[in-house]
């Protein structure tokens, strides 16, 4: 088997023969899937990808409202042409701030950079990219005014742009018009040379009946050689001119979605019938065309029509539609039995089938379509999602082959008030309005984020949760059964797990190990069980712990039940396992594994001598943010490497990996998006299932004690630590604070030449630590105590009787040499976020050994349990000459009892480790 050691927190490649440990050793699986790497695959997207780079905002996830040339507001229409981006950076969903202009990116290309390219470690965020050239409708990019008198620079809500790389079209919603520029403006605020649907630059009149030269709120444009199209979104309809207009006011040639130029629209919405036609169209926001076909959203009855030639004949009908079994259907997520368009779920409790919300081939108010002769894009703006289509559909309501801003089709994250706090996440879409394509990126209008999400074929997937901290990897629920009482035969024992009965008759002679032993095989036994079970012999406990990690193992239902008049006992921990934790859920500086395939051609780690980790190994580069992380191991199947500490002012980031083929070429997974929390701390442990055995050690070779200063400082209070019959009494002075009490008591024993015992001050809280000078056994027992003189405030708690537990410091704690009760023991953890002190933060850097101060602290408050107990958490911070590595000292409770299989956890406000588990033996007492 092969793994990872850590010495002093640098990473190097060994193997694993046995679990004997060198001091300060942690192992990392590395998981190696295969050595054959596949290489030369088409580029594609990929379910459920994140997106590779962001547009319009300094972070992923920032929001900020503020325009600037990089700074984007509620964003809507997209249209890419001749190596620019243009933008319409407003928009009629109520996404705010509506900025009332249009910017014009130049050298697009430049920005978002080949998808194999090495990504330029500029600025904190090298994924956010692009500055805007040019901005229309605005004398400069930070203003966002609202006009209201129409003149031939200005703009009203512009909601869509099109180009052909010479001209743009812009439509100027609120204005009811559309305008052209001959060129592509050079010049901030340049005025347009056309206008169509008013008669001139100042009209801006709707009159109740419609013609053909006169729009009301046009949303979509499009530009198709010679031939413009609008949809003329408030008139039911789209618009064909077929030769490029040259005059202001020329009116359309071809009207589709009405019969003829002059149908009269019904504007109240409550009124209008909703009779969906192949020939009639309800709010259209776009109509675009591959060259031979054209494509319409038509929002109103939710669904996109696809004519399979570009209509020459007024009220031209539909060839084909999507979102809907046919023409004759208009509802939002049409998910029925009558439909077909979804495959059921399951059954209900009638037995009849029930159907998903939503699934690949229904719509709910689709925004844009677009092709590229080849593949269909929709966004469908009320499931917060993109459909890709790889072929051109053929058939009514065929489904997309797969979605971009959701994870599948049945999901909508964005919506869901279970993720308020990661609605902007690379791999989430809210409400996207356009779309545009340059034949490798799809740019998306991400609308209520602010920014334009950059989607790119890529070579391979990476898995949706690739990215683990490499401690805890998964943190799985748990819950116990407890047995007691008498055995009697013929007693049956029964342990139900998600509705499913394990049962267990005694036999004669039965001992409490064969009934639990009996019951762990029955469940472990079962392929389908949602547990795997194990036992805790000195403890007559059976162990369950989820099969799959995460938060959804604390919905796992168990119970313990014995037969009439049975003399046996069976306590469960509760009703429901507890404990599970998203692992995927990440703190800046984490160590972190990304779990993969074929990720790289050999398996290599960083010398264990390194001070500073490298940013590519064995031809791998891992982005976060597309800041190169630092890496410590790669292998086919796993790399591990830190998340960069810049990512600590986002809510999430976006990560990928380049890998340089040893044959030359290079590829790249597909992104996935990362949750970035400020702490999700993980334990380090051996290989195995979970609860696996914690990389624990012994803290000391010399025996130890703690006193606790508490409450409060009062002056002339007396606070006195006594070591054996010697007393060390420190009286409380006004302006004295709880630290310079616990300080005066270690100076007065320190200053004792002969005293057997240093004191130092504990890394966390006001405590005392008490050590023994000479090293060995030989003080182990060595009683002591504390006290404050009767009503005084200050209050001196001694957390044991006697000093404690010499062992070969750095040592791990096995079997063969188990941990005792009242021990300090060490954890070696990862994920627990900043440090406290903002000076000691600033010593912190990606990637390098962490130098000092030796005393820290995470920012969060440390706690933990062990053997169900509260251990005294003594100290908790970053090792020095370490990379993303915590020490975490533990005081174990006096009164635990002897358990092969002890657990401990450490927790940081509502996020709880994995459970590790060591030896514990209780010695036992001579009477």
């Amino acid at each position: 088997m092969g793994g990872l050691r850590c010495y002093n927190g640098r990473l190097q490649k060994a193997g694993v023969t046995n679990l004997r440990m060198k001091q300060n050793a942690i192992w990392l699986a590395a998981v190696i899937v295969s050595q054959l790497v596949v290489v030369g695959q088409q580029r594609e997207f990929y379910n459920g990808q994140a997106a590779r780079l962001i547009i319009g905002q300094r972070t992923i996830t920032d929001q900020s409202p503020t325009p600037s040339a990089s700074v984007l507001g509620g964003v809507g229409g997209l249209a890419y042409a001749n190596n620019m981006l243009f933008v319409a950076d407003s928009n009629r969903v109520a996404s705010t701030p509506l900025n009332h202009r249009v910017l014009i990116f130049r050298n697009i290309a430049g920005d978002v950079l080949p998808v194999n390219a090495l990504v330029p470690q500029i600025a904190r965020c090298p994924a956010c990219r692009g500055a805007a050239d040019t901005v229309l409708g605005q004398a400069d990019f930070e203003k966002n005014e609202l006009k209201l008198i129409a003149g031939q620079n200005t703009l009203r809500n512009p909601t869509a742009v099109a180009s052909d790389g010479t001209r743009l079209v812009v439509a100027d919603t609120d204005n009811n018009r559309v305008l052209i520029w001959n060129t592509i403006p050079s010049s901030n605020n340049q005025q347009a040379d056309l206008v169509v649907g008013q008669e001139n630059f100042t009209s801006v009149v709707t009159p109740r009946g419609a013609t053909g030269q006169k729009m009301r709120g046009p949303q979509g444009v499009w530009i198709q050689g010679t031939r413009l199209f609008v949809a003329d979104s408030g008139n039911n309809r789209v618009l064909i001119w077929n030769s490029f207009p040259t005059r202001n006011g020329q009116a359309a040639d071809v009207v589709v979605g009405q019969s003829n130029f002059d149908s009269i629209v019904e504007l109240d919405l409550t009124r209008t019938a909703i009779d969906p036609k192949n020939n009639n169209l309800l709010n259209p926001v776009s109509v675009t065309s591959d060259g031979t076909r054209m494509y319409v959203a038509d929002l109103g009855q939710n669904r996109v029509l696809i004519y399979n030639s570009i209509p020459t004949q007024n009220g031209a009908a539909a060839d084909l539609v999507l979102g809907q079994p046919d023409f004759t259907k208009a509802i939002a997520n049409n998910s029925t039995e009558e439909s077909k368009l979804c495959a059921a779920k399951g059954k209900n409790k009638d037995g009849k089938d029930e159907y998903p919300i939503t699934c690949l081939a229904t719509l709910d108010f689709p925004r844009y379509v677009l092709s590229d002769g080849r593949r269909v894009f929709i966004a469908d703006g009320g499931n917060d999602r993109v459909l890709v289509y790889n072929n051109i559909p053929t058939r009514n309501g065929q489904p997309a082959d797969l979605v971009l801003g959701q994870v599948n089709g049945s999901l909508n994250r964005s919506s869901d008030s279970a993720f308020p706090l990661y609605r902007a996440s690379a791999d989430l879409l809210r409400t996207p309005m356009s779309l545009a394509w340059d034949g490798t990126n799809l740019y998306v209008s991400d609308t209520f984020n602010r920014r334009i999400s950059v989607f790119s074929l890529h070579d391979q997937p990476l898995p949706f949760t690739a990215v683990r901290n490499a401690a805890s990897k998964d943190v799985f629920a748990t819950g116990t059964v407890t047995f007691d009482g008498v055995l009697k035969e013929n007693d049956e024992v029964t342990v139900t797990v998600s509705g499913k009965e394990y049962k267990y008759k005694q036999k004669a002679n039965d001992n409490f190990p064969i009934v639990i032993n009996n019951l762990r095989d029955a469940i472990n036994f079962d392929t389908s069980a949602t547990v795997t079970a194990a036992i805790i012999p000195e403890l007559k406990i059976l162990l369950l712990t989820a099969r799959s990690g995460g938060e959804e193992g604390n919905k796992i239902e168990f119970s313990a039940k014995t037969s009439d008049n049975a003399t046996i006992t069976a306590t469960t921990s509760g009703a429901v396992l507890s404990g599970g934790q998203d692992a995927a859920k990440i703190a800046a500086g984490t160590i972190v594994s990304l779990i993969g395939e074929n990720l790289s051609e050999v398996t290599e780690a960083v010398p264990e001598n390194a001070t500073e980790l490298p940013r590519t190994l064995a031809g791998v580069r891992v982005y976060f943010d597309g800041i190169e992380a630092p890496i410590l191991m790669v292998s086919p199947g796993q790399i591990n490497a830190q998340i960069p500490w810049e990512v600590r002012d986002a809510t999430g980031s976006n990560a990928y990996i380049r890998i340089e083929r040893r044959n030359g070429t290079v590829v790249t997974t597909s992104p996935v998006a990362v949750t970035i929390i400020r702490q999700n701390p993980g334990i380090f442990a051996l290989e195995g299932l979970d609860p696996r055995p914690g990389v624990v050690t012994h803290f000391s070779d010399k025996a130890t004690g703690t006193v606790s200063v508490d409450g409060t400082a009062n002056a002339g209070d007396i606070a006195t630590v006594s070591i054996e019959e010697r007393e060390y009494s420190y009286t409380v002075k006004a302006g004295d604070t709880l630290e310079k009490i616990r300080d005066g008591v270690i100076g007065l024993i320190n200053a004792n030449a002969d005293e057997k015992v240093e004191a130092f001050a504990a890394g966390l809280f006001t405590r005392i630590r008490l050590r023994a000078k000479q090293p060995g056994a030989d003080f182990n027992g060595l009683k002591y105590a504390a006290k404050s003189n009767e009503g005084g405030q200050v209050i001196m708690t001694a957390t044991t009787p006697t000093l404690c537990c010499a062992n070969k410091a750095g040592s791990l704690i096995t079997k063969e040499n188990p941990a005792l009760p009242g021990e300090t023991i060490v954890l070696t953890a990862t994920g627990l976020g900043i440090l406290k002190d903002a000076g000691a933060q600033e010593q912190v850097r990606t990637g390098v050994i962490y130098e000092g101060p030796e005393l820290n602290e995470p920012n969060e408050f440390v706690s933990s349990l062990a053997g169900g107990k509260t251990a005294n958490v003594l100290y908790a911070g970053l090792k020095v000459g370490a990379i993303g590595l915590y020490e975490v000292h533990l005081e174990l409770n006096s009164d635990l009892p002897t358990n092969e299989f002890t657990q401990v956890t450490i927790a940081q406000d509502i996020y709880v480790s994995n459970v590790v588990t060591f030896p514990l033996l209780k010695p036992v007492v001579p009477e």
